[in-house]
């Protein structure tokens, strides 16, 4: 919450100075890290390194990766969380819902049947069972035998 009502928000893009500490995955082009607020246990983000606003504007090289990346960590999501499907999409543009604008970035949602219920709808407030550093701890060996 502090982060979200302070005003003190960096001015330069976030996405452009990732901590090696928080990656999940390093690849050449893109990386995996863990969302600071997530819609559920195991949002994650593959996101290029280059600032680069949309999906078209990317590169080729980018784009492959960045979809194979995605491919794998659905693998190491069922593995570790059985999840009952996935949401994997992009929101290009403020408009869109892009909460980082200027810097596309692939979502990388596992869902459970019942996993929304009425304090989304009512209560204005999502509940998650597990904190993201225990989610991290969870993955990270998972994510390291993906990639050997």
């Amino acid at each position: 919450m502090s982060y979200i009502v302070s005003g003190d928000k960096p001015k330069d893009c976030i996405f452009c100075r990732p901590v090696p500490e928080e990656m999940l995955h390093r690849g050449d082009h893109a990386y995996v890290i863990l969302n600071a607020y997530p819609y559920n246990p195991g949002h994650l983000m593959v996101i290029p390194f280059r600032h680069v606003g949309s999906l078209a504007a990317l590169q080729e090289a980018e784009a492959a990766e960045i979809m194979d990346i995605t491919r794998r960590c659905i693998r190491v999501l069922e593995r570790a969380m059985s999840p009952n499907g996935l949401n994997i999409g992009v929101n290009e543009g403020e408009a869109a819902g892009a909460g980082i604008a200027g810097h596309v970035h692939q979502h990388v949602v596992p869902r459970w049947v019942g996993d929304t219920n009425f304090m989304t709808s009512v209560g204005h407030a999502k509940v998650l069972p597990e904190m993201v550093t225990e989610t991290f701890a969870k993955l990270a060996p998972l994510f390291a035998e993906e990639w050997r």
